[in-house]
């Protein structure tokens, strides 16, 4: 009887293994994708981030795809949620918002997907696997200290911000501070936000501009606002009065340098980044999880005496 009870046990065991949970645990099997959530492809700096992530995924072996958040929380939230449904191997992020997007990555965790942050964070020191995130508030040091000279020190400016929800913003808007306001005679004479966009840029500076005639200067969050000031700058031919400052270093911020129409930007290097992040999470899929928090990577300086060195390059 004690021999037929423990054959029939062992019979139990072998026809459903999911009972021994112990030694049995369930693995989640690999789909071979790897997707890449862009918070807006309505700029060109990020498809640039984008495509050259989905590149890299692709050179590795991977089916990627391109999930475009148009610069909408909700909308992220409906990619997260194809994507977990769908059982993507990893999520390659460009954030909505450093807070509202924390959600949406510990979902992800929690269903066992990796999150790699690309050029924005989020407020999280433990739901991403790692943020690569461009140094933005040393970068706007270095513009502070630049725009002061270029300012000799005194002169009314504007500041364009990016979106108020995302970390980049203020670390950029806190570098250039930093320094700028240590000289009383650069006075502020308004600030207000364009969400990195071009054309709201442009409408904002129009604005700005009939209740401020007098602006020496305009400092912008990235180079698609600043190209947008220089189009209401042109507008209102004041080009030869208004000095004009982005950050990113896109191609048409470079050339505007090149043609004296921009003073300065701050090149990021969005190839690096997201190549380097869909490394990651190659590894990460692979067994690694020894990864730092955050990985700063370094920002340079491109103005008139150096911007022939950065035309070629993307």
């Amino acid at each position: 009887m004690k021999r037929s009870l423990l054959t029939k046990l062992l019979l139990i065991l072998l026809l459903f293994p999911g009972i021994n949970g112990c030694n049995n645990t369930s693995k989640k099997k690999h789909s071979n994708k790897i997707a890449v959530v862009i918070s807006t492809l309505n700029n060109p700096w990020f498809v640039v981030l984008g495509e050259s992530a989905a590149a890299r995924a692709r050179e590795l072996g991977y089916d990627a795809q391109i999930f475009d958040s148009q610069n909408n929380s909700a909308k992220e939230a409906e990619h997260f949620d194809n994507i977990i449904a769908m059982g993507y191997d990893a999520i390659l992020f460009n954030p909505t918002d450093a807070d509202g997007s924390v959600l949406n990555v510990k979902r992800a965790k929690e269903a066992g997907i990796p999150t790699f942050c690309m050029d924005r964070e989020i407020n999280s020191r433990d739901a991403a696997t790692t943020q690569l995130l461009s140094d933005s508030f040393t970068g706007c040091v270095k513009l502070g200290q630049y725009f002061v000279r270029q300012m000799a020190k005194k002169g009314n400016y504007v500041e364009i911000l990016g979106l108020v929800g995302d970390n980049n913003t203020w670390n950029r808007s806190n570098g250039f501070h930093s320094v700028v306001d240590e000289f009383p005679g650069l006075k502020m004479a308004a600030q207000q936000s364009a969400d990195f966009d071009r054309n709201k840029a442009m409408d904002v500076m129009e604005t700005i501009m009939q209740a401020n005639p007098n602006i020496d200067a305009v400092f912008c969050g990235n180079d698609a606002m600043a190209l947008g000031a220089y189009q209401a700058v042109l507008a209102a031919g004041k080009t030869d009065k208004v000095k004009i400052f982005g950050f990113d270093g896109s191609k048409d911020a470079i050339d505007g340098i090149a043609a004296g129409k921009i003073a300065a930007t701050v090149m990021q290097f969005p190839v690096l980044m997201s190549r380097t992040s869909a490394d990651l999470a190659d590894q990460y899929i692979k067994g690694k999880r020894d990864f730092s928090t955050k990985t700063p990577v370094e920002v340079v300086l491109v103005t008139s005496e150096n911007v022939s060195k950065y035309q070629t390059e993307k």
